[in-house]
């Protein structure tokens, strides 16, 4: 069971949709956060590696260092056909 509050605007937005649609705002409203969630908790984990890099809690290897084993070398940009010199 979830409780939330929701600011008038948005509310009155649901209420809309649920009413033109024949659904319910929960119906929405779950649809909303299973379609999200998975962002949300990518962004947060992104966030957090990166203040971990930054305050170098964490070591990063080098692109060239991971791919040299694999006999991989670093591609140099390249320019596409048309691109302004």
């Amino acid at each position: 069971m979830l409780a939330i509050r929701l600011p008038e605007k948005i509310e009155k937005r649901l209420a809309r949709l649920a009413k033109q649609t024949g659904r319910t705002k929960t119906y929405y409203a779950r649809e909303a956060i299973l379609q999200h969630l998975d962002d949300l908790e990518d962004v947060y984990l992104a966030e957090k590696r990166m203040e971990a890099i930054e305050s170098r809690r964490v070591k990063t290897i080098p692109l060239e260092e991971v791919m040299r084993p694999h006999g991989l070398k670093k591609k140099s940009p390249s320019r596409k056909s048309g691109a302004i010199k």
